[in-house]
């Protein structure tokens, strides 16, 4: 049986975090088996909610809480989840923004068909036939469809999302740590979308429910979208030498999850 972790990054969602550890009913608990919550140095209480919402869940859920050592934005925070998935040899990941606008059941039909052993991962997509979005305006939704059509024509296969908050990787493809110079910002999963053709890994576009009701969006518009044009126009010109290049503001030697909490099923 496949081991999997599902990596939720946190980032001052003390509101939304609970919500999305609700999800893991036990329809979806039977297989996960464990959550890893990697705070990114959260300004809000949202670490201490976790904390709480395990304690009296611990008879449910393995759950552990790691606090990074320095705040290192999303991209580093995956990088995080990645290392602590490999070293200890978990077969999948599985990554859920901590903000509740995806939804983990949307993945229970391919990990009960276990499709997903098929590919070297999954990818959640907001924009294609099957999704569902509520709260999120046209203008962004026509924004995102072209930027998903120039990543196409990068790529040489259609692409329905750039990076939603759900997506599920084997381990095994991580294993080389070739993410590790890409970007800690937003931008890291155009990145890994774009290592996908380099690195000849099998994909899968997925639809998925998408909602935005009192989350806070840490993105600035204008100049997102800027850095995304240029990312796939160098990636065009340039193929995989431009992957391979370094694309961090600051070079981190090691990214660091200290370990705030880790409690483990009870085996009834």
């Amino acid at each position: 049986m496949n081991k999997i972790m599902v990596f939720i990054p946190m980032y001052n969602c003390e509101k939304q975090i609970i919500r999305v550890l609700g999800q893991f009913d036990n329809t979806v608990r039977k297989y996960i088996n464990e959550i890893v919550i990697v705070n990114n140095l959260s300004t809000d209480n949202g670490e201490q909610a976790v904390i709480d919402f395990a304690k009296e869940n611990s008879k449910n859920l393995n759950i552990t809480v790691l606090r990074n050592e320095e705040n290192y934005n999303l991209g580093g925070s995956h990088k995080v989840a990645f290392k602590y998935a490999i070293d200890n040899s978990f077969d999948y990941v599985i990554v859920l923004h901590g903000d509740d606008q995806g939804n983990i059941k949307d993945l229970l039909p391919y990990l009960q068909s276990k499709e997903y052993e098929k590919y070297d991962s999954l990818l959640g997509a907001r924009f294609m036939k099957g999704s569902k979005l509520y709260g999120y305006s046209k203008f962004r939704t026509f924004g995102n469809i072209v930027y998903n059509f120039l990543f196409s024509l990068a790529l040489f296969r259609k692409v329905y999302d750039l990076g939603a908050g759900l997506n599920m990787y084997k381990v095994s493809s991580l294993k080389t740590e070739y993410y590790f110079k890409y970007p800690d910002r937003l931008t890291f999963n155009c990145y890994m979308l774009l290592a996908t053709k380099c690195y000849n890994q099998k994909i899968k576009f997925v639809p998925i429910t998408w909602r935005e009701d009192d989350q806070v969006s840490n993105v600035k518009m204008m100049s997102q979208a800027w850095c995304t044009f240029k990312i796939a126009l160098l990636y065009f010109i340039k193929r995989k030498k431009y992957l391979e290049e370094e694309h961090r503001e600051i070079k981190i030697n090691s990214y660091i999850g200290n370990s705030v909490l880790r409690l483990n099923r009870v085996k009834e």
